[in-house]
Protein backbone atom coordinates (compact mmCIF):
# COMPACT_ATOMS: atom_id res chain seq x y z
CA UNK A 1 0.00 0.00 0.00
CA UNK A 2 1.40 3.37 -1.00
CA UNK A 3 1.81 6.25 1.45
CA UNK A 4 -0.89 8.18 -0.41
CA UNK A 5 -3.29 5.25 -0.15
CA UNK A 6 -2.54 4.85 3.57
CA UNK A 7 -3.17 8.54 4.12
CA UNK A 8 -6.45 8.48 2.22
CA UNK A 9 -7.54 5.37 4.13
CA UNK A 10 -6.71 6.99 7.46
CA UNK A 11 -8.65 10.12 6.52
CA UNK A 12 -11.62 8.04 5.42
CA UNK A 13 -11.63 6.08 8.69
CA UNK A 14 -11.32 9.31 10.68
CA UNK A 15 -14.18 10.89 8.74
CA UNK A 16 -16.31 7.79 9.30
CA UNK A 17 -15.59 7.86 13.03
CA UNK A 18 -16.35 11.58 13.19
CA UNK A 19 -19.66 11.12 11.39
CA UNK A 20 -20.54 8.17 13.63
CA UNK A 21 -19.90 10.28 16.71
CA UNK A 22 -21.82 13.20 15.21
CA UNK A 23 -24.81 10.93 14.61
CA UNK A 24 -24.54 9.65 18.18
CA UNK A 25 -24.53 13.23 19.48
CA UNK A 26 -27.45 14.54 17.45
CA UNK A 27 -29.98 12.82 19.72
CA UNK A 28 -29.27 13.21 23.43
CA UNK A 29 -30.71 10.37 25.52
CA UNK A 30 -31.64 11.00 29.17
CA UNK A 31 -32.79 8.75 32.00
CA UNK A 32 -35.44 10.09 34.38
CA UNK A 33 -36.06 7.93 37.46
CA UNK A 34 -39.44 9.50 38.19
CA UNK A 35 -38.41 12.00 40.87
CA UNK A 36 -39.78 15.46 40.18
CA UNK A 37 -36.47 17.20 40.84
CA UNK A 38 -34.78 15.10 38.16
CA UNK A 39 -37.77 15.51 35.84
CA UNK A 40 -37.36 19.29 36.26
CA UNK A 41 -33.61 19.46 35.63
CA UNK A 42 -33.89 17.03 32.73
CA UNK A 43 -36.60 19.21 31.19
CA UNK A 44 -34.47 22.36 31.55
CA UNK A 45 -31.45 20.67 29.99
CA UNK A 46 -33.57 19.22 27.20
CA UNK A 47 -35.03 22.62 26.34
CA UNK A 48 -31.56 24.13 26.17
CA UNK A 49 -30.44 21.35 23.84
CA UNK A 50 -33.53 21.67 21.64
CA UNK A 51 -32.78 25.36 21.27
CA UNK A 52 -29.25 24.39 20.21
CA UNK A 53 -30.64 22.15 17.46
CA UNK A 54 -30.36 18.76 19.13
CA UNK A 55 -33.06 16.14 19.50
CA UNK A 56 -33.70 14.76 22.97
CA UNK A 57 -35.20 11.55 24.26
CA UNK A 58 -36.04 10.78 27.90
CA UNK A 59 -36.78 7.30 29.20
CA UNK A 60 -38.45 6.72 32.57
CA UNK A 61 -36.30 4.06 34.23
CA UNK A 62 -35.54 2.77 37.72
CA UNK A 63 -32.15 3.61 39.22
CA UNK A 64 -30.66 0.11 38.61
CA UNK A 65 -31.90 0.05 35.01
CA UNK A 66 -30.58 3.58 34.46
CA UNK A 67 -27.04 2.51 35.30
CA UNK A 68 -27.16 -0.77 33.39
CA UNK A 69 -28.54 1.14 30.37
CA UNK A 70 -25.70 3.66 30.57
CA UNK A 71 -23.19 0.82 30.78
CA UNK A 72 -24.79 -0.73 27.68
CA UNK A 73 -24.60 2.58 25.80
CA UNK A 74 -28.40 2.97 25.60
CA UNK A 75 -28.54 6.10 27.80
CA UNK A 76 -26.21 9.09 27.55
CA UNK A 77 -26.98 11.26 30.57
CA UNK A 78 -28.40 10.98 34.09
CA UNK A 79 -28.73 14.17 36.15
CA UNK A 80 -29.85 12.50 39.39
CA UNK A 81 -26.90 10.78 41.07
CA UNK A 82 -27.71 11.59 44.72
CA UNK A 83 -24.63 10.98 46.82
CA UNK A 84 -23.71 9.44 49.18
CA UNK A 85 -26.93 7.38 49.31
CA UNK A 86 -26.52 6.09 45.73
CA UNK A 87 -22.96 4.87 46.25
CA UNK A 88 -24.20 1.29 46.14
CA UNK A 89 -25.88 1.90 42.78
CA UNK A 90 -23.02 3.57 40.93
CA UNK A 91 -19.92 1.99 42.50
CA UNK A 92 -19.47 -1.04 40.23
CA UNK A 93 -20.09 1.00 37.08
CA UNK A 94 -17.73 3.75 38.17
CA UNK A 95 -15.03 1.20 38.96
CA UNK A 96 -15.56 -0.53 35.61
CA UNK A 97 -15.36 2.83 33.85
CA UNK A 98 -18.71 2.36 32.10
CA UNK A 99 -20.29 5.35 33.86
CA UNK A 100 -18.46 8.63 34.37
CA UNK A 101 -19.20 11.54 36.70
CA UNK A 102 -19.12 15.03 35.19
CA UNK A 103 -19.65 17.27 38.21
CA UNK A 104 -22.00 18.11 41.08
CA UNK A 105 -25.02 19.91 39.62
CA UNK A 106 -26.67 20.64 43.00
CA UNK A 107 -25.23 21.24 46.46
CA UNK A 108 -27.06 21.51 49.77
CA UNK A 109 -29.64 18.79 49.20
CA UNK A 110 -30.81 16.46 51.96
CA UNK A 111 -32.35 13.00 52.03
CA UNK A 112 -33.41 11.07 55.13
CA UNK A 113 -36.45 10.04 57.19
CA UNK A 114 -38.96 12.72 58.16
CA UNK A 115 -42.14 13.07 60.20
CA UNK A 116 -44.90 15.68 60.44
CA UNK A 117 -44.09 18.45 62.92
CA UNK A 118 -46.80 17.35 65.38
CA UNK A 119 -45.13 13.91 65.53
CA UNK A 120 -41.74 15.53 66.07
CA UNK A 121 -43.17 17.71 68.84
CA UNK A 122 -44.63 14.59 70.48
CA UNK A 123 -41.15 13.14 70.93
CA UNK A 124 -40.00 11.55 67.66
CA UNK A 125 -36.82 13.48 66.93
CA UNK A 126 -34.34 10.68 66.24
CA UNK A 127 -34.27 7.37 64.38
CA UNK A 128 -33.92 5.75 67.82
CA UNK A 129 -37.35 7.11 68.80
CA UNK A 130 -39.28 5.29 66.09
CA UNK A 131 -39.52 1.89 67.76
CA UNK A 132 -40.93 3.44 70.96
CA UNK A 133 -43.96 4.57 68.98
CA UNK A 134 -44.30 1.57 66.66
CA UNK A 135 -48.05 1.30 67.29
CA UNK A 136 -48.58 4.94 66.39
CA UNK A 137 -46.79 4.36 63.09
CA UNK A 138 -48.56 1.00 62.56
CA UNK A 139 -45.05 -0.49 62.10
CA UNK A 140 -44.72 1.22 58.71
CA UNK A 141 -42.11 3.40 57.04
CA UNK A 142 -43.19 4.90 53.73
CA UNK A 143 -40.74 4.89 50.84
CA UNK A 144 -41.00 5.59 47.15
CA UNK A 145 -40.58 3.39 44.06
CA UNK A 146 -39.16 -0.17 44.25
CA UNK A 147 -35.42 -0.29 43.56
CA UNK A 148 -34.85 3.19 44.98
CA UNK A 149 -31.72 3.72 47.06
CA UNK A 150 -33.67 5.22 49.96
CA UNK A 151 -35.96 2.19 50.09
CA UNK A 152 -32.91 -0.04 50.13
CA UNK A 153 -31.46 1.84 53.09
CA UNK A 154 -34.74 1.56 54.99
CA UNK A 155 -34.95 -2.16 54.27
CA UNK A 156 -31.35 -2.64 55.43
CA UNK A 157 -32.24 -0.95 58.73
CA UNK A 158 -35.20 -3.28 59.16
CA UNK A 159 -33.21 -6.39 58.19
CA UNK A 160 -30.39 -5.57 60.61
CA UNK A 161 -32.79 -4.50 63.39
CA UNK A 162 -31.07 -1.11 63.50
CA UNK A 163 -32.81 1.18 66.01
CA UNK A 164 -35.05 -1.76 66.98
CA UNK A 165 -36.94 -1.59 63.66
CA UNK A 166 -37.09 -5.33 62.91
CA UNK A 167 -40.90 -5.43 63.16
CA UNK A 168 -41.41 -2.45 60.86
CA UNK A 169 -42.43 -2.83 57.21
CA UNK A 170 -41.33 -0.76 54.25
CA UNK A 171 -44.27 0.50 52.21
CA UNK A 172 -43.14 1.00 48.60
CA UNK A 173 -45.13 3.23 46.30
CA UNK A 174 -43.94 6.18 44.21
CA UNK A 175 -42.99 9.78 44.88
CA UNK A 176 -46.52 10.98 44.13
CA UNK A 177 -48.10 8.13 46.06
CA UNK A 178 -45.96 8.72 49.14
CA UNK A 179 -46.49 12.50 49.12
CA UNK A 180 -50.24 11.93 48.82
CA UNK A 181 -50.15 9.51 51.74
CA UNK A 182 -48.23 12.05 53.86
CA UNK A 183 -50.67 14.85 53.04
CA UNK A 184 -53.62 12.63 53.89
CA UNK A 185 -52.06 11.58 57.21
CA UNK A 186 -51.35 15.20 58.17
CA UNK A 187 -54.92 16.25 57.39
CA UNK A 188 -56.19 13.47 59.65
CA UNK A 189 -53.60 14.12 62.36
CA UNK A 190 -52.28 10.55 61.89
CA UNK A 191 -48.68 9.54 62.57
CA UNK A 192 -46.43 8.72 59.62
CA UNK A 193 -42.69 8.39 59.01
CA UNK A 194 -41.42 8.61 55.45
CA UNK A 195 -38.56 9.41 53.09
CA UNK A 196 -38.14 13.16 52.93
CA UNK A 197 -35.79 15.25 50.82
CA UNK A 198 -34.97 18.73 49.68
CA UNK A 199 -35.41 20.26 47.22
CA UNK A 200 -39.08 19.31 47.10
CA UNK A 201 -42.38 21.19 47.59
CA UNK A 202 -43.25 18.77 50.40
CA UNK A 203 -41.05 20.95 52.63
CA UNK A 204 -43.44 23.87 52.31
CA UNK A 205 -46.71 22.03 51.67
CA UNK A 206 -46.72 20.26 55.06
CA UNK A 207 -45.11 21.15 58.37
CA UNK A 208 -42.39 18.52 58.71
CA UNK A 209 -39.11 17.80 60.45
CA UNK A 210 -36.15 15.61 59.56
CA UNK A 211 -34.97 13.00 62.06
CA UNK A 212 -31.48 12.98 63.54
CA UNK A 213 -29.41 9.85 64.15
CA UNK A 214 -29.44 8.29 60.70
CA UNK A 215 -25.84 9.14 59.81
CA UNK A 216 -24.72 5.51 59.40
CA UNK A 217 -27.34 4.94 56.72
CA UNK A 218 -28.17 8.29 55.10
CA UNK A 219 -25.01 10.21 55.94
CA UNK A 220 -24.34 13.18 58.23
CA UNK A 221 -26.17 16.50 58.35
CA UNK A 222 -29.62 14.94 58.05
CA UNK A 223 -28.66 13.02 54.94
CA UNK A 224 -26.82 15.99 53.48
CA UNK A 225 -26.35 15.28 49.78
CA UNK A 226 -24.90 16.51 46.53
CA UNK A 227 -26.45 15.58 43.21
CA UNK A 228 -24.10 14.69 40.34
CA UNK A 229 -24.34 14.47 36.57
CA UNK A 230 -23.38 11.08 35.12
CA UNK A 231 -22.67 10.13 31.50
CA UNK A 232 -21.94 6.90 29.70
CA UNK A 233 -18.32 5.99 29.06
CA UNK A 234 -16.61 8.26 26.52
CA UNK A 235 -19.56 10.61 26.07
CA UNK A 236 -17.72 13.79 26.99
CA UNK A 237 -15.01 13.08 24.41
CA UNK A 238 -17.46 12.00 21.70
CA UNK A 239 -19.96 14.83 22.18
CA UNK A 240 -17.80 17.70 23.32
CA UNK A 241 -20.33 20.49 22.79
CA UNK A 242 -23.01 18.74 24.85
CA UNK A 243 -20.30 17.71 27.28
CA UNK A 244 -19.33 21.33 27.84
CA UNK A 245 -22.95 22.22 28.54
CA UNK A 246 -23.03 19.48 31.19
CA UNK A 247 -19.82 20.86 32.70
CA UNK A 248 -21.46 24.31 32.86
CA UNK A 249 -24.76 23.18 34.35
CA UNK A 250 -25.40 23.81 38.03
CA UNK A 251 -28.80 24.18 39.64
CA UNK A 252 -30.03 25.71 42.90
CA UNK A 253 -32.50 24.63 45.58
CA UNK A 254 -34.64 27.70 44.85
CA UNK A 255 -34.74 26.98 41.12
CA UNK A 256 -35.69 23.34 41.58
CA UNK A 257 -38.35 24.16 44.17
CA UNK A 258 -39.94 26.65 41.75
CA UNK A 259 -40.01 24.14 38.91
CA UNK A 260 -41.24 21.27 41.07
CA UNK A 261 -44.04 23.39 42.51
CA UNK A 262 -45.32 24.06 38.98
CA UNK A 263 -44.97 20.45 37.86
CA UNK A 264 -46.38 18.80 40.99
CA UNK A 265 -48.96 21.23 42.29
CA UNK A 266 -49.94 23.34 39.30
CA UNK A 267 -49.97 20.47 36.78
CA UNK A 268 -47.71 22.33 34.35
CA UNK A 269 -45.97 20.08 31.83
CA UNK A 270 -42.23 19.80 32.61
CA UNK A 271 -41.24 21.23 29.23
CA UNK A 272 -43.51 24.28 29.69
CA UNK A 273 -42.30 24.84 33.26
CA UNK A 274 -38.72 24.69 31.97
CA UNK A 275 -39.42 27.11 29.11
CA UNK A 276 -41.04 29.59 31.50
CA UNK A 277 -38.13 29.43 33.94
CA UNK A 278 -35.57 29.86 31.16
CA UNK A 279 -37.42 32.88 29.77
CA UNK A 280 -37.47 34.49 33.23
CA UNK A 281 -33.78 33.83 33.93
CA UNK A 282 -31.81 34.99 30.86
CA UNK A 283 -28.59 35.69 32.81
CA UNK A 284 -28.42 32.11 34.00
CA UNK A 285 -29.10 30.83 30.49
CA UNK A 286 -26.29 33.03 29.16
CA UNK A 287 -23.88 31.68 31.78
CA UNK A 288 -24.73 28.07 30.97
CA UNK A 289 -24.25 28.61 27.24
CA UNK A 290 -20.97 30.52 27.45
CA UNK A 291 -18.74 29.49 24.55
CA UNK A 292 -21.14 26.87 23.22
CA UNK A 293 -22.30 26.28 19.65
CA UNK A 294 -25.47 24.93 18.12
CA UNK A 295 -25.44 21.53 16.47
CA UNK A 296 -24.82 23.34 13.16
CA UNK A 297 -22.04 25.51 14.59
CA UNK A 298 -23.93 28.74 15.27
CA UNK A 299 -24.03 30.74 18.47
CA UNK A 300 -25.87 28.71 21.12
CA UNK A 301 -27.06 31.65 23.23
CA UNK A 302 -28.70 33.39 20.30
CA UNK A 303 -30.38 30.22 19.08
CA UNK A 304 -31.68 29.26 22.53
CA UNK A 305 -33.02 32.75 23.21
CA UNK A 306 -34.92 32.67 19.90
CA UNK A 307 -36.24 29.19 20.71
CA UNK A 308 -37.43 30.25 24.18
CA UNK A 309 -39.17 33.36 22.84
CA UNK A 310 -41.02 31.32 20.24
CA UNK A 311 -42.16 28.62 22.69
CA UNK A 312 -42.56 30.11 26.17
Amino acid sequence: MSMMTKTMTTLAVSAFAFNAYANQCETVRFADVGWTDITATTAVTSELLKGMGYKTKTDLLSVPVTYSSMANGDIDIFLGNWMPTMEGDIAKYREAGTVETVRANLEGAKYTLAVPKFVYDAGVKDFADLAKYADNFKDRIYGIEPGNDGNRLIQSMIDSDAFGLKDFNLVESSEAGMVSQVSRAVRRNQWIVYLGWAPHPMNSNVEMEYLAGGDDFFGPNYGGASVYTNVRQGYLAQCQNVGQLLKNLTFSLEMENQLMEQILNQNVKPSKAAQKWLKENPKQVQAWLEGLKTLEGGDAATAVNNYIKSNA
